[in-house]
């Protein structure tokens, strides 16, 4: 598998807005990431440092699919959504990016949870919600939660509360480990370590609703909680109510020890075997075989490819830095 491009979160100094980005240490340089604040209409003025040390002042403006968070390029200042740039990312009524770079949609169904990925040491389901929509006869769905699973069972959860009205000011995202409530400092860069697993760090890319989640020489998460939006609502007939902004992850994943046999709905694109036998030319090509995928709960492993606990692994200790955990 080619090399994954991650971008890089670059040192901005504001010359007219707020705008908050994190410099976790996995990412090259080159671009930056930035969330402007939610009283910012319009173009955003910074100043960045590219990989040489060069500066440069933009003047840009977010995409408006991604108008709360985009990638700034140095030195060209392009902006673009990183769910447009990377493989590996899910985003929105679920479209993936594969392992392989080819887009697809995965929908599953609303209130249910679905088997991602599946190694031998990692497991990661994904639990959907969603808005039927009886002219398509399916539902629209969106990714709300992550069930994370590694070494002997730690369990890792990342979700969007559900929340009726939506405000940027205010951090929409829930995240527990082995079922204790993970407190991270309210601040661009505020980091929380685990006492147990020091090698699981999360990190926040803004004061609220982004984050950075980090397992040593396993995977990188970037996890954004979201809205949909009325624009979004009415572009797409999502039928959004008054009662539910319905709160929802797009994520970004780079894993960095997949094994031969990894599966789900996004692991198997990372296997040198796959195949990938949808009709890339559609504008929407849609993967099928959900009951495959299909997980009785969130952090369960039964999905019919599971893989997980298959067979062991010694760098599993390595991970968690505790002999046998």
């Amino acid at each position: 598998m080619a090399p994954l491009v991650w971008a890089t979160l670059v040192l901005l100094s504001l010359t007219s807005i707020t705008v908050s980005l994190a410099q976790p240490q996995s990412v090259p340089p080159g671009f930056g990431v930035v969330n402007p604040s939610s009283a910012t209409k319009g173009s955003s003025t910074y100043t960045c440092q590219d990989s040489n040390g060069n500066f440069t002042t933009c003047v840009a403006t977010c995409p408006s699919k991604c108008s709360r968070k985009c990638i700034v390029s140095c030195p060209d200042c392009r902006t673009l959504c990183f769910c447009d740039l990377f493989p590996g990312t899910v985003c929105g009524d679920p479209r993936f990016t594969g392992g392989d770079g080819n887009v697809f949609y995965f929908h599953g169904h609303k209130n249910e949870n679905f088997c991602l990925l599946s190694d031998s040491d990692l497991h990661i389901n994904a639990h959907f919600i969603g808005k039927r929509n009886p002219d398509l006869n399916r539902d629209f769905t969106w990714v709300q939660a992550l069930g994370i699973i590694f070494g002997k069972n730690h369990r890792l959860y990342i979700g969007a509360e559900k929340t009726m009205t939506w405000n940027d000011e205010v951090d929409h995202l829930k995240i527990t480990f082995d079922d204790k409530v993970v407190h991270i400092p309210a601040e661009t860069n505020g980091r929380w370590m685990s006492d147990s697993t020091p090698a699981l760090i999360i990190t926040r890319t803004a004061p609220t609703n982004g984050i950075i989640v980090e397992l040593y020489g396993m995977f990188t998460i970037m996890a954004n909680a979201v809205p949909i939006t009325k624009e979004d609502s009415k572009i797409h007939n999502y039928g959004v109510g008054p009662d539910d902004s319905l709160a929802h992850l797009d994520l970004s994943f780079k894993f960095h020890s997949l094994s031969d046999t990894v599966n789900g709905v996004l692991g198997q694109t990372y296997r040198a075997d796959y195949v990938n036998k949808l009709d890339v030319s559609k504008k929407m090509p849609v993967m099928g075989g959900a009951p495959k995928f299909f997980s009785s709960g969130l952090f369960s492993i039964d999905c019919a490819v599971a893989q997980f606990g298959q067979k062991s692994d010694p760098k599993i200790e390595m991970v968690t830095g505790v002999q046998g955990v």
